[in-house]
């Protein structure tokens, strides 16, 4: 679910514009963290449900500031809350992948949404600071729908494919991209490389095990 709630936000503002756009993917975000937060802390039911009700109203706050009271500083902050909302949903969905005894089908799913979580979350800090440095982050003009224009540089930077028709303009931005690059690459070296090392079909399992009980007996 979580994996199919990231691709539909990217998708989203990748073919679409507008502020209902906007609104509607922080809205599958928060929804997104949600579901993280329940799975990770579910042994503290009631930590769980403070943190659900706190991410909900801080979410519903971002929007009302960026999308009805307008302002480039308003859409800075909601850019910034997406990137911190995401950056959370990272931890507690890696943190859920270590904490698993057995390598599942279910963590190879973690492990690419928290992949597809960092691009997304790379993006809203780049958007962020595009917003509030006064429209001004890329060596080249932007045109069209700037939340799309950010998450395909993020995605571009991530994997390391770097087509160039889009750069970053200040060390800042060169900075946090380079960032983006090598997290991408660690990511990828450490976690799921070793996930998929380490993945073991349930039937091939259960088949294991139904011989060892046959020589047993």
């Amino acid at each position: 679910m979580l994996l199919l709630l990231l691709i539909t936000a990217y998708l989203l503002s990748a073919f679409f514009s507008g502020r209902w756009i906007n609104d509607l993917q922080l809205g599958l975000f928060t929804v997104a963290g949600l579901l993280a937060i329940r799975n990770s802390l579910w042994r503290r039911r009631r930590i769980a449900r403070l943190v659900i009700a706190a991410a909900f109203v801080v979410s519903l706050l971002i929007v009302v500031i960026a999308d009805h009271l307008g302002g480039l500083t308003g859409l800075g902050a909601a850019s910034a809350w997406t990137g911190v909302l995401l950056l959370l949903i990272v931890v507690a969905v890696v943190r859920q992948i270590l904490a698993a005894s057995l390598v599942t089908l279910q963590s190879i799913y973690g492990a690419i949404s928290a992949y597809l979580i960092i691009g997304l979350m790379f993006s809203a800090f780049y958007s962020a600071m595009y917003y509030l440095h006064d429209r001004t982050f890329f060596a080249q003009a932007v045109t069209g729908n700037v939340r799309s224009v950010f998450q395909y540089f993020s995605f571009t930077t991530l994997t390391t494919l770097g087509y160039g028709d889009f750069t970053a303009a200040s060390s800042g931005g060169r900075a946090v991209a380079m960032l983006e690059a090598m997290t991408g690459q660690i990511f990828l070296a450490t976690l799921v490389a070793k996930l998929v090392a380490s993945f073991r079909p349930a039937a091939a399992s259960g088949g294991a095990g139904g011989a060892g009980g046959t020589a047993e007996d």
